[in-house]
C-alpha cells in the first residue's frame, strides 16, 4: 500500500472507498498512463483500484512465442500462486521499467521487476510456459466480456448500486492528469460512460504517450 494513499481532504475512512477494477497489459503505454491516473484519482476521490491482467497476445491471437506473452504469464502465475493483491505492485514495477525506463519486455525486465517487489525470482520461468494460460484467459475474459472485443487495454469496471457494473475502455490520455485535474476527469468519465446508450467518443491521437 502506497504511503499516504488514503489521505484526502474529503474522507478519512478507507471503508467508505469504492473499489474499481482495472484490466491492463504491461506492454501498453496508454494503459500505463491510465493506471497512473487512477492512482492520482485515489488521492482526491473515494476510490481504490484493484488491478487485473488482460492480454494483448490473447486479444490479437499472437503465436505462443510472441514476446507479448512473457510478462502477462508472469503476472498470471503471481496471481495464482501468491495472490491477486500482488498484481498491482508487480504490474507497477514492470510498467515503470518498460515505459519510463525503456527496458523492453524481456527476461531481464521481468527478473528485475520481481526483485523490485521482493517476489520469488523463480516466477520468471512462467514466461516460457503455458502452465498459467488458462488462468490468464479467465482473467482476460472477465475484463473484456462486458465491453466486447473491439477494444484493447485499459478496461475499467465500476460498481453501481442495483445495476450491472459500469464497464468501459479507456480513457486514453497523455500526459498523466494530476491532483484535482485527475479527479475532474474521473467525474467526467463516469458521467459520460454512465449515460444509457452511450458507446463512443473519440478523436485521432496527435501525440505520443508522456510518462512524466
Amino acid at each position: 500500500m502506497r504511503k499516504g494513499r488514503f489521505r484526502s481532504r474529503y474522507w478519512k475512512d478507507a471503508r467508505a472507498l469504492t473499489q474499481i477494477d482495472l484490466w491492463v497489459d504491461p506492454a501498453c503505454p496508454w494503459a500505463w498512463i491510465t493506471s497512473r491516473w487512477l492512482l492520482e484519482v485515489e488521492r482526491v476521490r473515494p476510490v481504490t483500484t484493484r488491478f487485473h491482467v488482460m492480454s494483448l497476445a490473447i486479444l490479437n491471437s499472437r503465436e505462443a512465442d510472441d514476446p507479448l506473452w512473457g510478462p502477462v504469464r508472469v503476472l498470471a502465475a503471481t496471481e495464482k500462486t501468491r495472490g491477486a493483491d500482488l498484481i498491482r505492485s508487480l504490474y507497477s514495477a514492470m510498467g515503470t521499467r518498460i515505459h519510463p525506463g525503456q527496458e523492453g519486455r524481456g527476461p531481464d525486465m521481468v527478473a528485475n521487476a520481481l526483485a523490485d517487489v521482493g517476489l520469488d525470482p523463480g516466477l520468471a520461468a512462467a514466461a516460457e510456459t503455458d502452465e498459467y494460460d488458462e488462468a490468464l484467459r479467465r482473467s482476460h475474459e472477465e475484463g473484456m466480456r462486458p465491453v466486447g472485443l473491439e477494444v484493447g487495454t485499459p478496461v475499467i469496471h465500476v460498481p453501481r448500486p442495483d445495476a450491472e457494473p459500469l464497464a468501459f475502455f479507456g480513457p486514453v490520455v497523455t500526459p498523466i492528469p494530476r491532483g484535482e485535474e485527475a479527479g475532474r476527469l474521473w467525474d467526467g468519465v463516469l458521467m459520460v460512460t454512465g449515460t444509457e446508450g452511450f458507446f463512443e467518443l473519440k478523436r485521432t491521437r496527435d501525440r505520443r504517450p508522456v510518462f512524466d
